[in-house]
């Protein structure tokens, strides 16, 4: 009567599984694509480095007019504290036949005692200034290309988080219907023993086994449960949406097949890994930050044009306008320039070996996470042939039940490690997966 109670046990099982796959409904689900393409488009970490490209480009665009004429409107409004008046002696500014002397009698000028403006318009456009500028701008447009570099890299972070956390919440659902299957195993078999020991047909340590695995698997279930929702509510973060987002998440592929050429896998890195073209926009951009120093040396001459006129003095001229060249040269500054050059050739060579360096790292990165795909393969392997191995042992042991070769508790014992296998089978194919999006990283791919 146990055994047929058994079989009818796990016949429900099948049952219940079946069910519970045609009851799922396609709304709702999230699969790893269309993860990925929310994150691209809604994920903080992503907007804020697009937002960085952007802020680059504007502080492009404000270089530029550096090299168009500046226009200035100085105004100034005084009143003086003090008395001022102007002396000028007889003849002061000569004496003409004729004429006389000018002035013909020592006079006497007092200023204004109110408010006095003076307004001054200029324009001035920068000539030799021209050769720094463009450098300025050049250095500035380098920045905005490392930004650019910046965004793909945490684009491809981003993506393979939402990889990690969907891989991982695959393997939390697998393991949950796992354990779930195992409770209405369990439970069937508890309320059977339960009848078979008020019979005294069976021992009452069996029926309290099978009350302790029942308990074992409905804790197992609720910290599964739990995990289950953190993760979803991690995803719902990483792709920028709001967390409390109900949604069910897509199988990965079974197929595992995944050809990799190292030496290939190594130049493609080295050809579009951000942090390698990063790495060489940065020794760009201490060049033209050594080679702005240098222009330090270049002194400034600007074509300059102004206006100038007083309000409420009659001893100044009234309009004054002019044209002309401004030059600024700081020919001894104690070394300064100096310094400041040496210091920008240090900062290229720092530069330089700073792209030695991230090659070489990126290379033990391909190489690590090659190794990794490689040993996930091979535990994939084994993951199976002890499902396999484990299904062949218990379908002896129900055979060998029916026949009373073997007690319940053997029976039992196979089924734990059944689903045990199944576990790791679960386990060794997502760590398949989560190998090769590292690898696919590694790469320089989203």
């Amino acid at each position: 009567m146990i055994r047929s109670a058994v079989v009818r046990t796990l016949l429900a099982l099948v049952v219940f599984a079946w069910c519970s796959e045609a009851a799922t409904t396609r709304a709702g689900v999230l699969t790893l694509d269309n993860a990925l393409e929310l994150a691209m488009q809604n994920n903080l970490k992503v907007e804020n480095a697009g937002l960085e490209v952007g802020k680059a480009g504007d502080s492009v665009a404000a270089a530029r007019t550096r090299r168009l004429p500046s226009f200035n409107l100085t105004v100034l409004e005084k009143r003086n504290l003090t008395e001022e008046s102007y002396e000028f002696k007889q003849g002061v500014f000569g004496t003409y036949p004729g004429i006389g002397p000018i002035p013909a009698n020592d006079t006497e000028i007092e200023t204004h005692p109110g408010f006095t403006t003076i307004m001054e318009a200029s324009l001035e456009q920068p000539l030799l200034q021209l050769y720094r500028i463009n450098l300025n701008i050049e250095q500035r447009e380098t920045k905005q290309a490392i930004t650019r570099q910046e965004l793909r890299a945490q684009r491809q972070r981003v993506a393979n988080d939402v990889k990690q956390v969907y891989y991982k919440l695959l393997q939390t659902k697998g393991a949950l219907r796992a354990i779930d299957e195992s409770i209405v195993f369990y439970r069937n078999l508890d309320q059977l023993l339960e009848r078979y020991l008020a019979e005294g047909t069976v021992l009452k340590s069996e029926s309290l086994e099978a009350k302790t695995r029942l308990a074992k698997s409905e804790y197992d279930a609720l910290t599964h449960r739990n995990d289950l929702a953190t993760e979803k509510e991690k995803l719902n973060h990483l792709i920028g949406r709001d967390i409390s987002v109900a949604f069910k998440v897509s199988p990965v592929p079974e197929s595992t097949v995944y050809d990799v050429d190292l030496e290939a896998a190594q130049a493609l890195a080295l050809q579009q890994r951000p942090e390698i073209k990063e790495a060489d926009l940065k020794v760009r951009h201490a060049e033209y930050d050594r080679r702005i120093k240098q222009s330090a040396y270049i002194p400034d001459l600007s074509f300059k044009a102004s206006y100038y006129t007083p309000f409420n003095t009659e001893l100044l001229p009234r309009n004054v306008a002019s044209v002309g060249l401004f030059l600024r040269w700081e020919f001894f500054d104690w070394g300064r320039k100096g310094d400041k050059l040496a210091e920008t050739c240090k900062a290229v060579k720092q530069a330089d070996n700073a792209v030695r360096q991230t090659k070489d790292n990126v290379i033990i990165e391909v190489n690590h996470q090659y190794r990794k795909l490689q040993e996930s393969r091979v535990r994939l392997k084994v993951a199976r042939l002890s499902r396999d191995t484990a299904k062949e042992k218990l379908r002896v042991a129900m055979d060998q039940y029916k026949h009373k070769a073997v007690l319940l508790k053997s029976v039992l014992q196979d089924e734990t490690s059944l689903a045990e296998s199944n576990r790791q089978y679960e386990d060794a194919l997502l760590s398949f997966w989560k190998a090769k999006a590292d690898f696919e990283k590694a790469i320089g791919e989203e």
